[in-house]
């Protein structure tokens, strides 16, 4: 069958959907990256909610995807910013989500690890000791639960604070609370408008300094950085200067192929938001580049690229609508619906360009499934075949 795809010019052209998907089983556990993915939350479409009442989540269809990641040998990273943390999954709902996904991957073995952030703090002007109680109360839950902690940015945090000196105060603070290891997170403005400055700057050589300065105060409490600047160069630099028993996990979702595959001076893990609808693919590609196939992992991965940029299109925050989209056209999911409506995030052109590369890439398990929601999609849109 050809459909008729929307041309956001106002017309309509054809496209052919593929016939068979690529073959993508399971395998062994990777050995020669660490890798992450960011997960996405299923909403519960038949609850009665408007975009700004907590969360409907369908737990039942939440926590099996993750068991899809986990078995493909990806880690889930849980309730970052692809879980809508934020835009439309308040501290409450990231709450539940922790505890039921931490106890999941304790029953079937999966790795995982969980934001810590300060998003209980709704009022205007957070106080430094109001955003390290709120982040106390989170690291203390996700270690309650046995995952791995990742320090997010926190907007509380970006708005209180008055230069770098007070998030050294605060990230010392925590790393010295700290059980384990954690993941430091530093997340652009261009996911979260309000993390402009963050580090205390807005000139990112400088922010640079104040993370590395933090990171060099307590490397036994640092596992890795994620960083998501979108900036290839920038995290290659960065993580050149980070001490060796600290990883960088690259958050790039324009640059992984390269990023993760590296260089003779060193190379990235993973955790990424793109990696929720690539997972079977990025997991067969890693597994090649476990026996040294550099070249056959690019060769897997870099077409996945083209996907990527046009999911993580400006304005960036909302490429959670094309994941759940494509978790739907997968069978992931029985609806395209999202907390707090975010379905609506994304035109109708910019979906139908997502379904059309995933197509392409061989995504969909099933594509006479993917074909049929499409269709059924564009057809409440007025698009008549």
């Amino acid at each position: 069958m050809t459909l008729r795809l929307p041309d956001g010019d106002g017309g309509l052209r054809s496209y052919e959907p593929r016939a068979t998907p690529l073959a993508l089983g399971t395998g062994a556990p990777f050995t020669s990256r660490v890798v992450f993915s960011a997960a996405h939350v299923v909403a519960d479409p038949f609850a009665d909610t408007t975009p700004d009442s907590p969360a409907a989540v369908d737990w039942d269809a939440t926590l099996a995807f993750r068991r899809h990641l986990w078995a493909h040998g990806l880690g889930v990273a849980e309730a970052m910013d692809t879980a809508q943390r934020g835009m439309g999954l308040d501290w409450a709902g990231a709450a539940e989500l922790i505890r039921r996904s931490a106890a999941e991957a304790k029953a079937v073995g999966g790795r995982i690890a969980c934001g810590v952030g300060t998003d209980q703090l709704t009022g205007p002007a957070p106080t430094l000791a109001e955003v390290r109680a709120a982040y106390e109360e989170q690291l203390a839950l996700v270690e309650g639960t046995g995952a791995q902690a990742i320090l997010m940015a926190s907007r509380a945090l970006a708005a209180a604070a008055r230069g770098p000196e007070d998030y050294l105060e605060v990230y010392g603070h925590l790393l010295r609370q700290a059980a384990e290891p954690v993941v430091l997170h530093w997340l652009g403005p261009m996911f979260d408008p309000a993390l402009d400055g963050y580090w205390g700057s807005a000139d990112l050589d400088a922010a640079t300094e104040t993370f590395l300065e933090v990171i060099a105060a307590h490397p036994d409490k640092v596992d890795g950085i994620k960083v998501s600047l979108l900036d290839a160069r920038r995290e290659v630099a960065l993580r050149r200067r980070l001490p060796r028993s600290v990883r960088c996990y690259t958050g790039d979702d324009f640059h992984y192929p390269e990023l993760i595959a590296g260089d003779d001076r060193g190379f990235s893990h993973a955790l990424l938001g793109v990696f929720d609808p690539l997972g079977p693919l990025a997991a067969q590609a890693v597994r090649v580049l476990d026996t040294g196939d550099a070249k056959g992992f690019r060769e897997l991965l870099d077409p996945t690229v083209e996907l990527s940029r046009h999911l993580f299109q400006a304005p960036t925050r909302f490429y959670k609508t094309g994941v759940v989209l494509l978790a739907w056209l997968a069978g992931h999911q029985e609806h395209f619906a999202m907390v707090g409506g975010l379905q609506s995030a994304r035109s109708l052109p910019h979906l139908a360009r997502a379904y059309e590369l995933a197509d392409g890439l061989g995504l969909f398990p099933d594509p006479v499934l993917a074909e049929a929601r499409m269709t059924h999609l564009l057809a409440l849109y007025g698009v008549t075949s």
